[in-house]
């Protein structure tokens, strides 16, 4: 059957009789079940939340950027719900926010804050690399433009944490593709280097070589955070240097990132960005 489900209905339908609901699936929330041993994705812990609520309350915050399709949310985190009641319980956060209608939609099949919303919520909380990260996302699975978060947090002016939300989307760019490419970018912003695009195509003669996460294309600089499959995967390494050499070919300057330098050595990703632009004419 599909899951999470509420006990009592199945029971009522007949799907499940008493004996298989307690020994075949784990309840998580007050009447909310999941098979036995399953983790649920941060969408499905959404839902289960929605459920718990008896289909009342709205998903919020990290909840409704999972329904609206963000990607890079910890499942660990608990679960947002907006509703009056302040009942709590264990793995989910109860918010009690005045929605207009305006800022609420259904997606999904479920009541959630609208992009928009979704997006002034998180750049409000958490921290600045954090709420960054979390607006790129939501840039990244929708159709959400920045200004209309602006517009939200000119409505809102009171609110908490807005002074926080205006800085984060000044920092935000729909181009970033995972958490470490905004912190990859972040560390070049405050260092007084922003990249000027992201996702920059690369062609060539014999066609399209590629796509750089961040630079400047004026320069022919670019800045790439390579994943750990690109040091371990052997195809992937393969592609790498091939793809390497096209764009040296065309006069471009790769600064490569990996997860190392990126925590322990950001200063010389500065650096290393700092001397190619230089070196390609940039007065910085």
């Amino acid at each position: 059957m599909d899951w999470p489900f509420l006990g009592s209905e199945a029971l009522a339908a007949g799907v499940v009789n008493r004996y298989q609901l307690t020994t075949r699936y784990d309840q998580i929330h007050r009447n909310v079940y999941v098979p036995h041993g399953r983790s649920l994705t941060p969408a499905q812990k959404a839902y289960a939340a929605w459920l718990w609520s008896n289909r009342r309350a709205t998903l919020v915050g990290l909840s409704a950027a999972a329904i609206h399709g963000a990607k890079w949310i910890d499942r660990r985190l608990p679960a947002e719900l907006n509703q009056p009641s302040q009942h709590k319980t264990r793995g989910i956060v109860l918010r009690n926010d005045t929605l207009p209608p305006t800022e609420v939609a259904v997606v999904r099949g479920l009541p959630v804050t609208t992009a928009a919303r979704t997006a002034f919520d998180l750049g409000r909380r958490a921290g600045r690399t954090l709420a960054v990260i979390r607006v790129d996302a939501m840039l990244q699975a929708s159709s959400l433009k920045l200004s209309a978060v602006a517009a939200l947090a000119e409505s809102h002016r009171g609110a908490r944490g807005v002074i926080q939300l205006r800085d984060v989307l000044e920092l935000a760019d729909p181009g970033a593709e995972s958490p470490q490419e905004t912190r990859t970018r972040l560390v070049l912003t405050d260092a007084g280097i922003r990249p000027s695009h992201t996702q920059i195509d690369v062609y060539d003669q014999r066609g399209h070589v590629g796509r750089i996460d961040m630079g400047w294309p004026q320069w022919k600089v670019g800045v790439e955070y390579d994943g750990e499959q690109h040091w371990t995967n052997p195809a992937i390494r393969a592609a790498d240097i091939e793809r390497q050499a096209r764009l040296e070919a065309l006069g471009w300057r790769i600064i490569r990132v990996s997860a190392e330098l990126l925590r322990y050595r950001p200063y010389t990703i500065v650096e290393r960005a700092t001397a190619a632009l230089r070196a390609a004419g940039a007065t910085i």
